[in-house]
């Protein structure tokens, strides 16, 4: 007992050295998701199926985010055949970005050209160019829309100074415009 706690200790730490060392794609890519180009991986989160993941291109999956492959669940159901399971793919198209602490459940396609907002619950498939939140998450939005107000209000990488240090460089084009407050039929 204590050398199998050991060896799960050792095998952790490992995983953990890889994801710090090389970072989130390498350490995806050791653990066998299938994954494209221009990609951010701030998760280690990759389920214990990680081979039935697969990621397009240009896609930020950000920190805390859980991407489930299996229903834990039919640990429950047993008979004279033995216990139950379920495992199913988790499919992300390209041009996606996947807000801090959301979960991904089994099962989920997010097509392309899709904003998922933090801390949202992923319970359905999602279809190209739309922007989610919540839990469950709900469709709250057009990712086109979003595109248009991000290019003519944001301030862009040419905005910057690069000579000045980062904390700068934010400071200098920080927005300082509260967000609105909620009211009672919100």
């Amino acid at each position: 007992m204590i050398l199998r706690k050991t060896c799960f200790f050792l095998i952790k730490v490992f995983h953990l050295f890889v994801f710090f060392l090389r970072g989130g794609v390498p350490y995806a890519k050791y653990l066998g998701v299938k994954i494209g180009s221009g990609c951010r991986i701030y998760t280690f989160r990759l389920g214990s199926e990680p081979f039935l993941i697969e990621i397009g291109n240009r896609v930020t999956i950000t920190s805390g985010v859980r991407i489930l492959t299996h229903d834990g669940s039919t640990w429950l159901f047993r008979d004279e055949m033995g216990r139950r399971y379920k495992y199913q793919k988790v499919i992300i198209g390209n041009n996606v970005f996947v807000g801090v602490n959301s979960i991904i459940m089994p099962g989920v396609i997010i097509e392309d050209k899709v904003i998922v907002g933090a801390g949202s619950v992923v319970t359905k498939s999602i279809p190209s160019g739309s922007i989610v939140a919540g839990n469950p998450a709900k469709i709250i939005g057009k990712y086109d829309d979003f595109e248009k107000k991000a290019i003519s209000d944001f301030f862009a990488e040419k905005d910057l100074d690069l000579n000045l240090p980062y904390k700068e460089n934010v400071l200098s084009i920080l927005d300082k415009t509260p967000k609105g407050y909620l009211s009672e039929n919100e």
